[in-house]
């Protein structure tokens, strides 16, 4: 089969049509006890979840939920870890909590490999993109990004409060993952769309969900078929071209590895962007020192990751168990919250408080055991030159009185309006 004939055709009608999976009512509104009924798509976890974490580690630290169809919610590193390393009890065919759960058959693959994959697949899947993301490739992308954070605060010129979030720190990742994978640079609002529908939507019935997502990989479909008509020396013709155990890809893998790279490499970025940004604004001390020790920024950083992790990510228990005291089912959902991990005490000291300058600090931010986000030298680089160029153009920034900072709700945090006061 050649690439032309792999991507002819409707992508569906390139797939057997998948088993069903497993569809629970949706449950919103709220928490009566975090201990029993949690959520995580909740306004008060998304305006601050650590307290609630917090608690959660002291009285129950691995807490309990009927919403979703049943999950579990660990707090403490040494478990949060446990059972990112455990891919024997543990699947991760499904990485997002929603009402519905992917069906066994899709496993060891998923729908957006590698970080939907389970053992052995998830090895060969990841070892593809591992030469997209060394350090060296990702140094040939610093002075573009450079110039495109300088553009972007050319265009706040003479402004006196400017959203952060959504005129800063979202549009770099959108443009750095549109550069790599290829795709037209001004397609960046509907990048927000698709990380709303994929990341903050897991609550809407199941038709609107399908509908959202058919969306998305009707757009990756359409540059696909661009990229085999046009050839380029990008992301999305090295997967067309690129094989596993002497075969193509299949259109389901290419498909699904783009909307991942689309969805978590941006969302991850912008939210870290945005929660650093955040915390320099209403942190006058550090902000300062930051702008007088510009080289000091690296290790600030690796503090802001750990403090304001954005990510947190699910697995489905595999057989009914007794894991660390508490009965677990068949495909009850775990949430990974590697923002609970990063502020455990046994784990760090002063785990509540930012310290800039904190020099052991091997925190979780970019999760745990094999599916260690395989993007970390990327997002570090984007991360540390917004902010480099942030400060060096914005010295002095606040918080913008009686204009709210908002959250994004779900499995990752960030800032999606940052109102900030300049000069």
């Amino acid at each position: 089969m050649t690439v032309d004939d792999r991507f002819s055709t409707d992508y569906r009608e390139n797939q057997q049509d998948p088993p069903l999976g497993t569809i629970n009512e949706v449950i919103t509104g709220p928490v009566s006890d975090w201990t029993t009924d949690f959520s995580h798509t909740e306004p008060e976890w998304a305006a601050d979840p650590y307290p609630i974490q917090d608690e959660l580690r002291q009285t129950c630290p691995i807490a309990h939920t009927e919403r979703f169809g049943g999950g579990w919610l660990p707090t403490r590193y040494e478990d949060v870890s446990d059972i990112a390393y455990d891919t024997e009890r543990f699947s991760s065919r499904a990485i997002v909590v929603s009402n519905f759960r992917p069906p066994r058959e899709l496993a060891p693959v998923g729908a957006v490999p590698p970080i939907s994959s389970d053992p052995p697949f998830h090895h060969h899947a990841r070892k593809l993109l591992l030469p997209a993301f060394t350090k060296t490739a990702v140094a040939r992308r610093e002075e573009a990004t450079r110039a495109y954070c300088h553009a972007l605060i050319d265009a706040m010129e003479g402004k006196e409060v400017v959203d952060a979030a959504h005129d800063y720190a979202q549009h770099i990742p959108m443009r750095v993952i549109a550069d790599m994978l290829g795709f037209p640079p001004e397609d960046g609002p509907r990048f927000r769309v698709f990380i709303e529908n994929a990341l903050e939507g897991v609550n809407l019935p199941s038709e609107e969900r399908l509908a959202r997502s058919n969306d998305l990989f009707e757009y990756l479909l359409a540059q696909i078929r661009d990229h085999v008509d046009t050839p380029r020396d990008d992301l999305t013709t090295y997967l067309i071209n690129a094989e596993l155990g002497g075969e193509k890809l299949a259109p389901s893998h290419v498909a699904g590895t783009m909307a991942l790279l689309l969805i978590a490499g941006i969302d991850t970025t912008w939210s870290a962007i945005g929660a650093s940004l955040w915390h320099l604004a209403k942190t006058p001390a550090d902000r300062e020192r930051l702008v007088a020790e510009p080289s000091l920024l690296p290790t600030a950083m690796e503090e802001f990751l750990r403090a304001y992790a954005p990510v947190t990510m699910a697995r489905l228990v595999k057989e009914d168990m007794s894991w660390n005291g508490v009965e677990m089912k068949a495909d009850d959902w775990v949430l990974l919250s590697f923002p609970a991990a990063n502020r455990d005490p046994a784990q760090f000291e002063r785990a509540g408080e930012v310290v800039i300058d904190r020099e052991v600090n091997r925190h979780a931010a970019f999760g745990l055991g094999i599916h260690r986000c395989v993007g970390s030298h990327l997002a570090r680089m984007e991360l540390r030159v917004a902010l480099e160029v942030w400060l060096e153009r914005v010295p002095t920034f606040h918080l913008a009185e009686g204009a709210p900072v908002t959250w994004a709700t779900g499995q990752v945090r960030g800032p999606r309006s940052l109102p900030l006061r300049i000069g």
